[in-house]
């Protein structure tokens, strides 16, 4: 099973006004094509940081981080533009949605900066991304049109355009209601089962009981990483 992300040793130490922060001491861990893994941490900058790093939106203080087996700390600014943009999904909880701008042409963003995708090949992958979220009646719909489950499946499919390595959600649920947030983590365990790897950041233990494994972060330590018994977010709808 080849391994999509790899951390090994990573350091990280940053400013909060006059104080320095050591967010992460040494965490070393590995995630494999296919996993959904839930990343639980306190929230508050320790997590922004760990999901900084994930992300790959800059370098590292120390240690070893790979994407895909590519080494983050060799590439220039615009290496790691790309690296971004081709090889990660980010889903955020505020949706992060153009308001003035279609559902389609949301999703169709992030092929903007792919200068090898037509305009019609954009489109058309645009399309395919919201069929797949189940939102083909919704494409040419503003975000004030839309529901906060439906705005979130707009940035799902915006994540998906461009057939990433890991889709890198960040308190996906965290604006919706409950039976919303199982529609969205049922989504996710759909996105997986056809192959995704997911990387979920969260600290509300009953959504990472949706993924397949929990790495949790204490006072920049991994002090917990284990399977976890999954529950089917369908199941439980139904059963609502």
């Amino acid at each position: 099973m080849s391994e999509i992300i790899q951390i090994k040793q990573l350091r990280r130490t940053f400013q909060v006004g006059s104080e320095e922060v050591h967010a992460l001491k040494g965490i070393s861990f590995v995630i494999h094509a296919g996993e959904f893994v839930s990343i639980m941490g306190a929230s508050g900058s320790g997590k922004s940081t760990l999901l900084n790093i994930l992300g790959c939106l800059d370098r590292p203080t120390s240690g070893e981080y790979l994407i895909d087996g590519v080494a983050v700390s060799q590439r220039t600014k615009d290496e790691l533009s790309t690296l971004r943009n081709r090889k990660i999904g980010f889903i955020f909880q505020s949706y992060n949605l153009l308001p003035r701008t279609s559902a389609l042409e949301n999703v169709e963003l992030p092929l903007l900066y792919n200068n090898t995708v037509s305009g019609q090949e954009r489109k058309e992958r645009a399309i395919r991304a919201l069929e797949q979220v189940g939102l083909q009646d919704r494409m040419k719909h503003m975000p004030n049109q839309l529901s906060g489950g439906q705005q979130q499946r707009v940035a799902i499919a915006r994540a998906l355009v461009n057939d990433p390595v890991i889709l890198l959600a960040d308190e996906a649920t965290g604006n919706l209601d409950t039976r919303t947030s199982h529609e969205i983590m049922s989504l996710f365990q759909q996105l997986n089962e056809e192959g995704k790897t997911i990387a979920f950041v969260t600290h509300e233990s009953d959504i990472a009981a949706f993924t397949g494994r929990t790495i949790q972060l204490r006072d920049g330590h991994i002090i917990k990483d284990s399977p976890v018994e999954t529950l089917s977010a369908r199941e439980i709808i139904n059963n609502e």
